[in-house]
């Protein structure tokens, strides 16, 4: 009994090194919010600059996609062109004459990965991709294998939309509406399934953000997984995650952090919360996800916006705050203006249910809100807003 008990202590203690391991030998990640285009340069230099440069071998993932052999070739050409040396890994649910168990148990196809800099995972279904990659029992098929370990290597790995949304350990699968998943709650096995983990257990992770109003569907999600950070990345554009754990924005457009580590849920049967942050990150801002320490782009530097001095004084009011980018324009509209708080409003489109509830997003500058305006463009970067959200009753005049 005591050699088996020592034998068990030393099988932990292997496991808490392994682990250990893996997270100390991380590579970087290109978490990319879905739509990149074919001419975003900064964001596919980077991919293949990340993987060793010019002539990187790249494998390329169509995993989750709707048809894998277009999105494939699609993909290693974009990465082609701007220097690497990509190849596709033909493992896909969708891939007819193949059977993707034994393509992901494959050690040539293994080994054809393990040699690489990079993996990129392409967009689609992302439940296909852990699907195609973990076993049933939730162990690692020999091709995830290999990934991780181009990732405990120093390679990097990229995804865009469903590849990004597998960086996290939770993921939304299968998911409503963002107002469905507000009003009507999510859970395990239905709109929430397990990721693949890269970005670590602490960070969830979301995409297409403000295009989609998705900001509010990360809230449900997080608090049900007892997640206190959540990354969300808009369309045509990079957040790249290095081994420090910071984060970089490239791109169109820029990300939302959103903070619950001091975050209430009220009582009562329909979603609220108060006292969560919530941050907006731009292009070319750094953000260190360990020391919570900001870095603004050159163009913010000396942009300090000074609450004594706003540019703005009407009042802010989003009667769609789900709308596509509501979320990023309130915010700007507050962090430079003489009012302390803006509101935004939530209803349920025809046809979703619960038709009489809706939701009041209200944005506050706090003592910590700080923002930094651009000397080269009109955006800003927003850090710490105080976001509460509350039901409402909403009443609909022209139903009979």
């Amino acid at each position: 009994m005591r050699r088996f008990a020592g034998l068990l202590l030393a099988g932990l203690v292997w496991c808490m090194q392994a682990n250990a391991a893996e997270a100390a030998q991380q590579g970087s990640l290109v978490v990319i919010g879905g739509a990149l285009r074919a001419d975003n340069a900064v964001v596919w230099q980077r991919v293949v600059q990340l993987a060793g440069g010019a002539g990187a071998r790249i494998a390329v993932l169509p995993t989750a996609a709707a048809n894998p052999e277009r999105s494939g070739t699609n993909l290693a050409a974009n990465l082609n062109r701007y220097g690497a040396s990509a190849f596709v890994v033909p493992l896909s649910v969708r891939l007819k004459d193949r059977d993707y168990r034994r393509d992901a148990e494959d050690q040539e196809l293994a080994n054809s990965i393990r040699a690489a800099g990079g993996v990129y995972f392409s967009g689609g279904d992302q439940g296909l991709i852990t699907r195609a990659l973990v076993r049933p029992d939730g162990s690692r098929t020999a091709v995830l294998e290999a990934i991780w370990d181009v990732y405990r290597r120093g390679g990097v790995i990229a995804g865009t939309s469903a590849g990004a949304a597998v960086m996290s350990s939770t993921m939304y699968y299968n998911a409503r509406s963002v107002f469905s998943t507000m009003s009507e709650g999510v859970n395990d096995g239905r709109e929430l399934a397990s990721g693949l983990g890269f970005i670590g257990n602490d960070i969830f992770v979301d995409q297409h953000l403000l295009a989609r109003g998705r900001f509010a569907r990360m809230l449900p999600a997080m608090l049900k997984k007892g997640y206190k950070l959540g990354l969300g990345i808009d369309e045509n554009t990079a957040m790249v995650i290095n081994a420090a754990r910071e984060v970089e924005v490239l791109g169109y457009q820029g990300a939302l952090l959103l903070d619950l580590s001091q975050a209430v849920v009220g009582d009562g049967k329909d979603f609220n919360i108060s006292n969560a942050r919530i941050s907006y990150l731009d292009r070319g801002d750094r953000y260190n996800l360990a020391t919570r320490q900001y870095t603004p782009s050159a163009d913010k530097v000396d942009g300090k916006v000074d609450p004594q001095k706003p540019y703005m004084k009407e009042p802010v009011y989003s009667t769609d705050i789900l709308g596509h980018n509501a979320v990023l324009l309130t915010m700007e509209k507050l962090i430079d203006n003489a009012q302390t708080e803006a509101i935004g409003i939530a209803t349920a489109a025809p046809g979703e249910p619960r038709q009489e509830l809706g939701f009041e997003f209200k944005f506050t500058r706090v003592a910590d809100s700080v923002g930094y305006a651009s000397a080269a463009t009109e955006g800003y970067t927003i850090l710490n807003l105080r976001l509460d959200v509350r039901p409402l009753q909403i009443t609909r005049p022209w139903y009979k």
